[in-house]
């Protein structure tokens, strides 16, 4: 009995010339995993299905470059204002380091693109923010190249459209961020007073201070499907209004059913709702102004 308790336990050996068994090496980023239905899947399979999951319908976040490839006729856009890159006006501790270091991440100056392209074959101005830099929050820079792109399109009686995903107003730019709200609404006030026609698109996420502004200003406004958006997050609101919100509560979906939204929009088929949206407003060969 206590020869059985206390006997030596016996290991495997490997025969001597033998390696080890390795895992297969396979290489970074070949395969992901919806967040959502939790489904492995290529990873270029899901960038030929627009980066929807196959399984569950899931919309991917797009950056900047990746949303005007599949929205803009040939990916092609004139872009404006390339040049502008946000300083540090406040002196805020690790905010110029922070900066270079989503430049180099992101490979982009700062949160938004914007230019001038077509759709359909129909030209417009249009904003494109990303969330991966700086987790889209909007800045001096994001604030100033969308005004002028509202300018741009009101000079050229052009539509124009706005697609948003952000965290809110920079924090590192305090009062000067906030300001942003102010000016890009004052900007389309003038812009839609003379008919000019605005669509906004909302993405995963879009919150805090651009939804708050120009996000929800739109003549059409749309989502795509399951997208946050929204002011203060959940849990502030909970704690304020001291009740439990539906599960649901700021998708999308919720927004559409409260009025929020006009519509949401799988993105196989948002390239062809914009393209008939513009055709509506064509007069003449020319887009016309929304009025």
């Amino acid at each position: 009995m206590f020869k059985d308790l206390f006997h030596k336990r016996k290991y495997a050996t490997i025969p001597s010339g033998q390696q080890p068994r390795t895992k297969p090496d396979i290489p970074e980023g070949l395969m992901s995993k919806c967040p959502k239905c939790g489904n492995i899947q290529f990873s270029k399979e899901i960038e030929k299905n627009l980066k929807v999951c196959t399984s569950c319908g899931h919309h991917f976040r797009l950056n900047a470059r990746e949303r005007i490839a599949v929205t803009l006729d040939e990916g092609r856009i004139e872009e404006f204002d390339a040049e502008l890159e946000s300083e540090d006006p406040l002196q805020f501790p690790g905010y110029a380091g922070k900066l270079e270091a989503q430049k180099k991440s992101s490979g982009l100056r700062d949160a938004v693109i914007t230019g001038q392209g077509t759709i359909g074959g129909l030209p417009v101005v249009a904003a494109f923010m990303s969330f991966d830099f700086f987790a889209g929050s909007m800045g001096s820079v994001v604030g100033e190249k969308i005004t002028r792109a509202i300018e741009q399109a009101h000079a050229k009686k052009l539509p124009m459209i706005i697609f948003s995903t952000s965290s809110g107003a920079r924090m590192q730019e305090s009062i000067l961020s906030l300001m942003q709200m102010a000016k890009t609404s004052a900007a389309l006030a003038k812009f839609q007073g003379d008919g000019g026609l605005y669509i906004s698109v909302m993405t995963d996420p879009t919150t805090g201070g651009v939804s708050a502004s120009f996000a929800m200003l739109g003549d059409y406004n749309l989502a795509e499907p399951g997208a946050l958006v929204g002011f203060a997050g959940r849990v502030v609101i909970e704690q304020t209004i001291r009740q439990k919100l539906p599960d649901n509560f700021q998708t999308a979906e919720f927004n559409l059913q409260h009025g929020q939204l006009d519509k949401v929009v799988h993105r196989k088929e948002l390239k062809s709702l914009l393209t008939k949206l513009l055709e509506m407003h064509a007069v003449k060969g020319d887009i016309a102004h929304g009025g």
